[in-house]
């Protein structure tokens, strides 16, 4: 008798989907931050493009030749570093930029124009925004990385959380120039990266 199991996944093979299904004529970019560079919700996929400050905006569900169309985000005066949507509202952007702010963008329904004004600016920051991320179980909530502070936003209330509301809000350590990612691990405490 054998002391491993045998994997039920040994068979299996990626398939690539349909070529109808690709979504072509992507012009990304490539920045040099820690951010993420592309996300996804449920109905739109954004993406850094190859104009610093400018983002792509895909529909996931396509309606004909629509899918292949990318609208463009003008949102920041600089490289865009990181974004990210609301875990509870998926068309809530929050993006970060070395342009020292964060901006929320709320993006219509596939199909109808992108807005030129953001919804609500955070900051400006002392130096660029490197990371952020909505909390994944607290609705509004928004931490974000600048520089080596981190703050964590009430985003309906538009201002920082202070005190004990929040168990991080400490400078990075000396040891560490940057970070690279923040974890939420409960409605109190955020890990960094």
């Amino acid at each position: 008798m054998s002391r491993f199991k045998v994997s039920k996944f040994r068979h299996m093979e990626a398939r690539p989907s349909r070529r109808e299904a690709w979504i072509g004529d992507i012009r990304a970019g490539t920045t040099p931050s820690c951010g993420h560079h592309i996300k996804s919700s449920c109905h739109l996929i954004a993406f850094n493009s190859d104009r610093p400050g400018v983002l792509g905006i895909v529909p996931l569900d396509g309606q004909g030749e629509d899918k292949r169309q990318v609208a463009h985000l003008g949102c920041h005066s600089d490289l865009v570093t990181d974004l990210d949507f609301s875990p509870f509202d998926d068309f809530l952007l929050a993006t970060g930029s070395a342009d020292r702010t964060v901006k929320l963008w709320r993006l219509p329904a596939p199909g109808q124009a992108l807005p030129s004004v953001p919804g609500l600016v955070l900051g400006p920051e002392g130096v660029q925004v490197e990371v952020l991320q909505f909390h994944p179980t607290v609705d509004g909530v928004l931490v974000s990385a600048a520089g080596t502070a981190v703050k964590v936003w009430d985003v309906t209330k538009q201002q920082a959380l202070t005190g004990g509301d929040f168990a991080l809000l400490q400078p990075l350590p000396p040891r560490f120039s940057r970070f690279h990612d923040l974890a939420c691990l409960s409605p109190s405490r955020v890990q960094l990266l």
